[in-house]
């Protein structure tokens, strides 16, 4: 990020709900399930993912230190993962409504599995977390 410029308000809501998500989500996965607080927490987990999801569609300018396309053309293929999040999540959703506790097991694990997935991503050579860091320290 060059100096002087600050990190936009969009990529800063992303990253901090991301790691509420990972928390709420690592909670919801280990207590036990079905009772009132694994819903509770079930539905803070799924609005703190749709809203992930969601504000990475405002994230389109990052593309590590050598800046990148702006605007709608710079949407990359990792917004399909973000698609493919609000597509999970409300199968999940749709499959414990329906009593099918094994596909809603699925579904809420994978997308817990993809959470941590772009998660590590994000620390990949060149992206803007590595980049922002090294220039911290630099």
């Amino acid at each position: 990020m060059p100096e002087g410029q600050s990190i936009p308000p969009v990529v800063l809501l992303h990253l901090y709900i991301a790691l509420v998500a990972v928390g709420v989500g690592i909670v919801v996965l280990v207590r036990p399930k079905g009772t009132p607080n694994h819903k509770l927490l079930g539905r803070l987990w799924v609005v703190l993912m749709l809203v992930v999801a969601f504000s990475s569609f405002g994230i389109t300018e990052l593309r590590g230190a050598g800046g990148g396309a702006q605007g709608p053309q710079a949407m990359s293929a990792i917004h399909i993962l973000s698609v493919w999040t609000i597509i999970a999540i409300i199968a999940g959703l749709r499959a414990i409504r329906r009593g099918n506790r094994r596909a809603h097991k699925f579904w809420m694990i994978g997308t817990m599995i993809g959470l941590f997935g772009a998660g590590l991503g994000t620390l990949w050579p060149g992206r803007f977390i590595p980049t922002y860091l090294a220039g911290l320290f630099s």
